[in-house]
């Protein structure tokens, strides 16, 4: 289908940008790469009249390390991420999330930001940013404010974000040292989004796990951290057997999504294989 009319607006900063937020308000829809939006556009889903393109926005691209922490702007493409030697050094599961996204030209135009301000329950990133401890840096009418990962996802296609709020960036510590870190998922053949995705990071001391991270993308309403399966192994060996055990524990507790592509028990069962093989690969790597 073909998108209803709408005016162009390409600003060329941020500040730009929230003044165009503010002068058309509920009639402006922000436009990065374009991949979520402008399908929905192409469905009469969402039918802004006025688009307002931050995709230029030179200071929303930049990727350094500073002081530690690994800094994306918020219009980083995925293959910029997949292929940042910073990214690769300091957060190497990111990289590798972002290079399974999609495909060639979804990773070429699709942003970090764009992905984490739609909300997808099936999308990849949030999953490995709340197991990194991340927090998403905003700015809008009152200023600025970093909202931590687990505190951004709210529900299905709900965020933190308040009105008229510009994600700016994502902020990432340093890994535990010694930590090894993961993300496997079942993907839609299609889309690439994944059916049940399974970020892991196990530290251990000697062979126990000192340090248990565990979160799904694709099981429920939005990306959670899963407490049930880092309890069972913080503390146990991780052995495979301690690994199978804790791994049966995923997705408890939790309403867990029914659709055309695979039933609650299924992917269920598939949260629990996923957490059992990243954990096993995570501990490997630690």
């Amino acid at each position: 289908m073909i998108p209803a009319s709408f005016n162009y607006h390409r600003a060329s900063s941020v500040n730009e940008a929230l003044d165009l937020l503010k002068q058309y308000g509920d009639d402006a829809r922000l436009l990065a790469g374009g991949h979520s939006l402008l399908p929905a556009m192409k469905l009469r889903m969402n039918a802004p009249a006025n688009l307002i393109d931050i995709g230029r926005i030179a200071e929303l691209n930049s990727i350094r390390v500073e002081n530690g922490t690994l800094h994306i702007g918020a219009g980083a493409t995925h293959s910029a991420i997949a292929a940042s030697p910073d990214v690769q050094g300091h957060a190497p599961v990111l990289a590798d999330t972002a290079g399974m996204i999609g495909d060639v030209q979804v990773r070429n135009k699709g942003t970090i930001g764009g992905s984490l301000a739609h909300a997808d329950p099936a999308a990849d990133y949030p999953a490995v940013l709340l197991i990194l401890n991340a927090s998403i840096n905003v700015i809008g009418p009152n200023g600025t404010r970093s909202i931590a990962a687990g505190d951004f996802f709210q529900d299905l296609y709900v965020t933190a974000l308040e009105e008229n709020e510009i994600i700016t960036g994502v902020e990432i510590p340093a890994m535990p040292q010694g930590a090894g870190a993961v993300y496997l998922k079942f993907a839609q053949p299609a889309s690439r989004f994944a059916l049940v995705g399974c970020a892991a990071l196990v530290k251990k001391d000697g062979g126990t796990c000192s340090e248990v991270r565990v979160a799904f993308t694709g099981v429920g309403n939005m990306p959670f951290r899963d407490s049930g399966v880092e309890g069972a192994l913080t503390g146990q060996s991780a052995d495979a057997s301690a690994i199978e055990a804790a791994a049966a524990q995923a997705a408890g507790g939790i309403d867990v999504l029914s659709d055309h592509f695979a039933g609650e028990d299924y992917r269920t069962h598939l949260a629990r294989v996923y957490a059992r093989r990243a954990l096993s690969q995570a501990a490997g790597l630690a």
